[in-house]
C-alpha cells in the first residue's frame, strides 16, 4: 500500500488550489524548486501524472482531479489535529498571530501589542495587516479583528463595538471650495473611493450620499493611502471619526448626515480559544479595543457577547 508523505500531499493540494507553483510556494513558505521536487516525488510515489505544463500554465490532469478531494480531506484532518493540539496547550510561550485591517493595525494594534509584551513577554506576536479576511480555519491567523460578523460554525466572535464613519475633507480643500450644506452640493466634488468603485458608490447612495461613479477619480483599496490623499486636499472621502479626531487639519462635512456604522468584531477558532496563550491574547485584545474606543463619540457600546 502506498503511504506518501503528508508534505507531498500538502504540496499537491496547495498547488492545485493556487494554480501555479510560485503562488503555492509563497503560501507554503517554500522555494519554488523545493515545491516542484515535492510534486515530482508524489507523482513518482503514486505512479501518475498530476499536472501538465501548457505554455507557462500548470494544468491539473484528470487523474489529479480525481485525487484532489482525497488530498483535501487529509489536509482538513491534519489542520483539525493541529488546532485541537494547539487548543490543549497551557503554555503561554510561543506565537500568536493577529490579523487586522491596515487601519486597525496602524491606529489600534500598537497599544494592544504593547500590553501583550508587558503581560506576556514570552509571546511572539505576529501582525498581518490586510483588508483580506484571513482564514482562521487554516491557521492563517489565530485572532482576527474584522468589520463583519463571522458566519463559519467553527469560529467564535465577540462584537467589541460599533465605530462611526463620516465624510471629511482637509482644511485646504474646504478653503478652495464652497463648504457643502447638503449631499447635492457635492455633485462636482472629487470623491476618494475604495475599490471596487461600484460597491463603494452603492454604499454611499444607501447611506444618503448619492455620488456618480464619474466623481470617483482617485481609487485605492488601501484606506491609509486614501486618507493621506484626503489630508493632502485631493478630494473628499469617508473616514473613521475615531481616526479623524486624532489628525489635525481635517473638517467633517455634512455634520447632520447620519453616520456610517462600522462594527468591530474579534474572532478566533473555537479550538484555539481553549488555548491559554490564545485565550489570554484574545482577552487582552478585546480589553484594549474597548479602552481605545470607550472615550470616543465615534463608538457605540456593543451589547455583551
Amino acid at each position: 500500500m502506498i503511504t506518501p508523505d503528508w508534505n507531498l500531499l500538502r504540496a499537491f493540494s496547495a498547488t492545485a488550489e493556487a494554480g501555479s507553483l510560485s503562488a503555492a510556494a509563497r503560501k507554503l513558505d517554500l522555494t519554488q524548486p523545493t515545491l516542484s521536487r515535492q510534486i515530482a516525488a508524489l507523482e513518482t510515489a503514486l505512479g501518475v501524472t498530476l499536472f501538465e505544463r501548457i505554455g507557462r500554465r500548470l494544468v491539473i490532469t484528470a487523474v489529479g482531479v480525481g485525487l484532489l478531494d482525497h488530498a483535501r480531506a487529509m489536509a482538513a484532518a491534519a489542520e483539525s489535529l493541529a488546532l485541537a493540539a494547539a487548543g490543549q496547550s497551557e503554555d503561554l510561550s510561543g506565537g500568536v498571530t493577529i490579523s487586522a485591517t491596515d487601519v486597525v493595525s496602524v491606529h489600534f494594534l500598537p497599544a494592544i501589542v504593547a500590553r501583550l509584551r508587558r503581560q506576556a513577554p514570552q509571546l511572539v506576536v505576529t501582525v498581518i495587516a490586510t483588508d483580506r479576511l484571513s482564514d482562521l480555519r487554516r491557521r492563517e491567523a489565530d485572532i482576527a479583528i474584522r468589520h463583519v460578523r463571522p458566519t463559519e460554525p467553527e469560529l467564535i466572535g465577540r462584537l467589541i463595538g460599533e465605530m462611526s464613519a463620516h465624510l471629511y475633507a482637509s482644511e485646504g480643500w474646504v478653503s478652495r471650495h464652497t463648504a457643502p450644506h447638503s449631499a447635492a452640493d457635492l455633485a462636482d466634488a472629487d470623491i476618494l473611493a475604495f475599490d471596487p468603485v461600484d460597491r463603494f458608490v452603492a454604499q454611499l447612495t444607501e447611506w444618503g450620499l448619492p455620488v456618480a461613479p464619474g466623481q470617483c477619480r482617485i481609487i485605492c483599496d488601501n484606506a491609509m493611502v486614501l486618507w493621506e490623499m484626503l489630508r493632502n486636499g485631493l478630494g473628499v472621502g469617508m473616514m473613521l471619526q475615531q481616526v479623524a479626531e486624532s489628525l489635525p487639519g481635517l473638517v467633517r462635512l455634512l455634520p447632520d448626515q447620519p453616520a456610517v456604522p462600522v462594527p468591530l468584531w474579534l474572532v478566533t477558532h473555537r479550538e484555539l480559544h481553549t488555548s491559554s496563550r490564545i485565550r489570554l491574547a484574545f482577552d487582552i485584545v478585546a480589553d484594549e479595543l474597548r479602552a481605545s474606543l470607550s472615550g470616543s463619540a465615534a463608538m457605540v457600546a456593543a451589547p455583551p457577547a
